[in-house]
């Protein structure tokens, strides 16, 4: 992998509840996460390659995790140049509040800043001690966390051994699904709740059998915390989450490969899709099809996070039986988009079959940029939930049997349009789609 501080050269570097209030100058602000000033300083923090000098294992982890990923994914960067031009860079500092904490409290984000200007500390976004000097949590949801840069290193080995580098501490708070929410729950400026796996995991059967997120996105192993250290009950510190990194250069080819296959595996187990039909009809009559999407995680809705920028949608192909396709939805159309289809866009085979959620603006027209949006309309499972969709298949394009149908949960980080409306066309051709799950039945077509 290349140094972190090597890797930030690889993409042009341009450009009361949490949300934050304005002041007289028309900039938002909020005392915890978006001081006017600021309320630590930005030399009190050790920069990740420094803890990686004793802690060479968790660094290579965070390296190639999305917190490492926070400040130089061009995405994030397209929708912060847009913010900033929109709102003549009085709201810089709503989106990097979380995505580099240390750097927005510390005065580092400034209306109108450069990515290019910022400090070392700043870029590596979501660094060690952005979690490990928190020491309470006011708010669980936009940057909710109290950092205390003189404090004690935060985590969760209990009794953690002497150094002379730091005084360490055990931290209840950092083993707890609440520690995440602060920064993972996300409400707009208007309070629009955007990202909320937070919010689903308290009403979820994980969280009533004690379940953090922890457990499933940060698993334990038994290592060293330190060279030369105990050995311990450790976590993981890559948080695979949906997605490969956009980026080109951000992993090496072996490490894009790896996190690829944990990202399989981990969508691999988020679902399940079965099909229910008639084993039988007669040539020419319509074959009922019941699909159900069933959410396999016990935690958090599928999809969640920032489900209005992810796209899941069932992908149903039935071919006859000479192969020929003649019924399809949730196929890529010549944009790259699911909005392909064959004998579908009717009120009994409608045309997309998508989960996930939208933003819609005031006249119910949908909006890709969050501060535009006044609804979030959701489709999403609920933890350990289902959704059933009904089809009405039309046959009377064909007379071989058997019919067979198929059935596909896709998932993509980012649709193709959005990515192209943000002028991010050069990164299209790196989006992958993963098979969440798939099945499969077969329909005899007997005399009409």
């Amino acid at each position: 992998m290349k140094p972190l501080r090597s890797i930030l050269t690889l993409i042009p570097l341009a450009c009361g509840d949490g949300g934050g209030s304005s002041g007289a100058d028309g900039a938002l602000f909020d005392a915890l996460s978006m001081p006017r000033t600021p309320t630590v300083a930005l030399d009190d923090f050790a920069s990740a390659e420094d803890c990686g000098v004793c802690h060479a294992t968790h660094y290579a982890e965070w390296v190639g995790s999305g917190h490492a990923y926070a400040m130089i994914d061009p995405v994030f960067r397209a929708f912060v140049a847009v913010r900033q031009e929109n709102y003549g860079g009085k709201q810089d500092k709503f989106c990097l509040q979380c995505h580099t904490p240390i750097g927005t409290r510390g005065g580092d984000i400034e209306p109108g800043f450069a990515f290019a200007d910022l400090q070392a500390i700043s870029l590596e976004g979501v660094t060690c001690e952005s979690c490990h000097k928190v020491a309470s949590l006011v708010r669980p949801y936009n940057s909710g966390h109290v950092l205390d840069p003189e404090g004690p290193m935060r985590g969760t080995i209990p009794a953690p051994q002497v150094s002379s580098f730091h005084e360490s501490q055990f931290s209840p708070l950092h083993g707890t699904a609440e520690f995440c929410a602060g920064c993972h729950d996300l409400r707009e400026v208007s309070g629009l709740e955007l990202e909320r796996p937070y919010a689903e995991w308290q009403k979820s059967p994980a969280a009533a059998a004690g379940v953090q997120c922890q457990d499933c996105h940060m698993p334990r192993y038994q290592g060293q915390a330190v060279a030369g250290g105990p050995t311990r009950t450790l976590h993981r510190h890559t948080w695979v989450g949906a997605g490969v990194p956009l980026l080109d250069g951000f992993l090496d080819p072996d490490e894009e490969a790896s996190l690829r296959a944990e990202v399989e595996r981990l969508l691999g187990s988020a679902a399940r899709v079965s099909i229910a039909t008639a084993p039988s009809v007669r040539a020419g009559d319509v074959v009922d099809l019941s699909i159900t999407v069933e959410n396999h995680i016990s935690a958090h809705n599928f999809p969640t996070g920032s489900t209005f920028n992810r796209q899941v949608w069932l992908e149903v192909v039935v071919r006859d039986g000479d192969g020929r396709v003649v019924f399809a939805t949730g196929t890529l159309d010549e944009r790259g988009e699911p909005g392909g289809s064959v004998g579908a866009g009717t009120a009994a085979a409608p045309g997309l079959l998508a989960l996930g959620s939208v933003l819609v603006d005031a006249r119910g027209e949908r909006v890709l940029f969050p501060w535009r949006a006044a609804r979030h309309v959701s489709n999403a499972i609920e933890p350990l939930g289902e959704r059933v969709f009904e089809l009405r298949v039309p046959t009377a394009s064909t007379d071989r049997g058997p019919l067979s149908v198929e059935a596909r949960v896709l998932f993509r980080a980012f649709s193709p349009t959005a990515l192209r409306a943000l002028g991010l066309d050069e990164y299209v051709a790196r989006l992958e789609i993963h098979e969440v799950s798939r099945s499969r039945a077969s329909v005899e077509l007997g005399a009409p």
